[in-house]
């Protein structure tokens, strides 16, 4: 008798957790699951094109730094641009 205890305690228990996670499974299908997710996934990229766009701007006010350090110096600034696109094309994987 306390074996079928056990083994409907158990049955119950795996019943409510393939319950729970069917449940959750047919609700990230509806309409408002999938528009959470896409929500979700605008937040992530609007976030990683904000991290990007910081990273772009932190660059380029150091290049601008160092330009006008060199104008100011009165040095010729044309080895400072041509070894920007050097890098560049290095990055790239054209060394041609």
């Amino acid at each position: 008798m306390l074996k079928r205890m056990i083994w409907v305690g158990i049955g119950i228990a795996v019943g409510v957790v393939a319950v729970r996670k069917i449940t959750k499974a047919a609700e990230s299908v509806t309409p408002g699951g999938v528009a959470e997710r896409v929500g979700d996934a605008g937040a992530e990229m609007r976030a990683s094109f904000k991290a990007f766009w910081a990273d772009v701007s932190e660059a380029k006010q150091a290049k601008e730094a160092e330009l006008f350090d060199a104008i100011e110096r009165g040095e010729d600034i044309t080895p400072l641009l041509s070894e920007e696109e050097e890098t560049d094309d290095a990055a790239r994987g054209r060394l041609f």
